[in-house]
């Protein structure tokens, strides 16, 4: 499976629960915070001031490496 920018951060990490320590590494301290999980990745990283598309490709590049 590949990741979107679109994708929740719920779905994401029912992908494979390691995706979180990817997330926390980028500073996404708020994984298990209710309106977390409804949100896409890519508002996640607007709220944390981040740039989606290295974070999108960190974690398919993880997942493609399993």
């Amino acid at each position: 499976m590949t990741v979107t920018k679109e994708m929740t951060i719920g779905k994401i990490i029912t992908i494979d629960q390691e995706i979180i320590r990817i997330l926390l590494n980028y500073g996404m301290h708020c994984i298990g915070c209710p309106s977390a999980q409804a949100e896409s990745l890519e508002e996640a990283c607007m709220v944390h001031g981040l740039e989606v598309d290295p974070l999108v490709e960190e974690i398919n590049a993880y997942l493609s490496s399993r």
